[in-house]
């Protein structure tokens, strides 16, 4: 099949009939792609503004390297039968930007990623410069399996003038996060607003970022089941608490908890790092509503943020939940093109890269080698918002900017790091954890009981 019939621009259903058409029409197997008439990349970020702002910097790196690209928008949840296609029709692109932690492990078992590519990237442009997290995250041992681009997390925000108030220490430990929320609770008022959707995939990403706080993991390196380990029971114990004593009764999801903190009734919640722009008065439908917020940027100026709670059992192993994205290099890619082509987009356009979404695009790769913050400076300085839109660095204060941009530092993964990736699809898919939390959060389980039954439901998963 020539590269010509290979470059079609296609999106949404009909790119999934096309591939699948493709299945009877070509056999199994790879080739390398003759990169002649240019690259093909595959791009999950699908939203128009994004898509415009990646051809902006496609067109920059072929007016610079005369390597032509084509940029192909395909929907994540569709990615993986079009791979499936794509390989057994000697299609794969050269290139998939956007690809989260789970496909590239989910790539890597299917063969279809160019370790090499990923390797030489991070090496010419220094080691040195990506965070150890991401680097961490998206290898297998010593298989640099892609070259991560950017992060978001979960974080911990809290109110800073009722802190202060009340003489409180910063949340940064489950001790003094549990102290807060006691002393916070009253008088109509939370001292936190934690996530009990047991539908919700938010409330599982909220227990995680508590547990890998403690350092409490769901398995270990020979597979064994560890959800019955001392530091999950603190985590266990801990997000019981909160949830029965400090924070509101009912389903709180993703939306009710950012509607509890932005109209002042808790004083402290975790979400991920696009509550920012939010935050800070910048989206008119998810504003700030609280007594005290004469101003759009009142709440901001009046909340901090801990990327990372550590437990007591941590040691130097707490981690917090969040999502690494990464530029991946087929098996079938061009190699010296694409290698040139990843380069550019984590030097020359990495910045541009970012600015699609720098609330939720946190820059895994901090700096050059001649400049070590180069990256992480420029971020500080990028425009985000939806309906206002405004420089993150001239809404919050330096010492939040400066813990933000670091905020790929503390990323870590149930399963991913102890080589169990196959475990994340299922329980992301059927989330026994967040049933199990809401469960606990009700009051119906205890929280031994909730323990023991995240083990069970862990080891069902294992052994299927």
């Amino acid at each position: 099949m020539s590269t010509t019939t290979r470059r079609r621009t296609l999106t949404g259903t009909a790119l999934v009939a096309t591939a699948v058409l493709a299945l009877t029409a070509c056999g199994s197997g790879t080739q390398v792609n003759d990169a002649s008439d240019g690259l093909l990349m595959w791009t999950l970020e699908v939203q128009p503004d994004r898509l415009e702002t990646q051809q902006a910097v496609l067109d920059d790196f072929t007016a610079a390297t005369g390597i032509e690209v084509e940029l192909v928008p395909v929907e994540e949840d569709q990615v993986a039968q079009l791979m499936a296609a794509a390989a057994l029709s000697n299609e794969l692109p050269d290139v998939i930007s956007a690809a989260t932690l789970g496909l590239v492990r989910s790539f890597d078992g299917e063969d279809y990623v160019s370790t090499d590519i990923a390797a030489d990237v991070v090496s010419d442009l220094g080691t040195e410069t990506w965070t150890d997290a991401s680097l961490a995250l998206t290898s297998d041992g010593d298989r640099q399996l892609a070259v991560p681009s950017d992060a978001w997390a979960q974080i911990l925000v809290y109110r800073t003038d009722l802190f202060d108030e009340a003489d409180l220490e910063a949340p940064t430990t489950y001790e003094s996060l549990l102290t807060a929320a006691e002393t916070l609770t009253g008088n109509g008022q939370f001292g936190i607003t934690l996530a009990t959707d047991p539908t919700g995939n938010f409330t599982q990403q909220t227990f995680e970022s508590i547990a890998l706080g403690n350092n409490c993991q769901v398995v270990d390196d020979t597979g064994d089941i560890t959800l019955d380990s001392a530091e999950c029971a603190a985590a266990v114990e801990l997000y019981t608490a909160l949830a029965n004593d400090y924070s509101p009764a009912g389903t709180q999801t993703v939306e009710s908890t950012r509607a509890s903190y932005f109209s002042g009734q808790s004083a402290m919640i975790m979400w991920s790092t696009f509550l920012l722009d939010e935050l800070a008065g910048l989206r008119n439908d998810a504003a700030p509503s609280c007594d005290e917020c004469t101003t759009s940027t009142y709440l901001a100026e009046n909340s901090a943020i801990v990327p990372l709670v550590t437990g007591p059992d941590a040691g130097d192993a707490a981690g917090s939940y969040g999502e690494i994205t990464s530029f991946v290099a087929t098996s079938a890619a061009s190699p010296d093109e694409t290698t040139q082509l990843i380069e550019y987009m984590m030097s020359d356009g990495y910045v541009q890269w970012l600015s699609m979404a720098p609330e939720g695009k946190f820059p895994a790769r901090l700096g050059s080698a001649d400049n070590g913050t180069e990256y992480a400076d420029a971020w500080a300085s990028l425009e985000t918002g939806v309906d206002t839109r405004a420089p993150l660095g001239d809404i919050y204060d330096t010492d939040t900017i400066t813990t933000l941009s670091g905020i790929a530092s503390n990323i870590s993964r149930w399963a991913l790091t102890q080589g169990q990736g196959s475990l994340v699809g299922p329980m992301t898919a059927e989330l026994p954890l967040a049933k199990i939390i809401a469960d606990a959060a009700t009051g119906s389980i205890d929280a031994p009981t909730a323990q023991q039954e995240m083990v069970d439901a862990v080891t069902e998963i294992a052994n299927r």
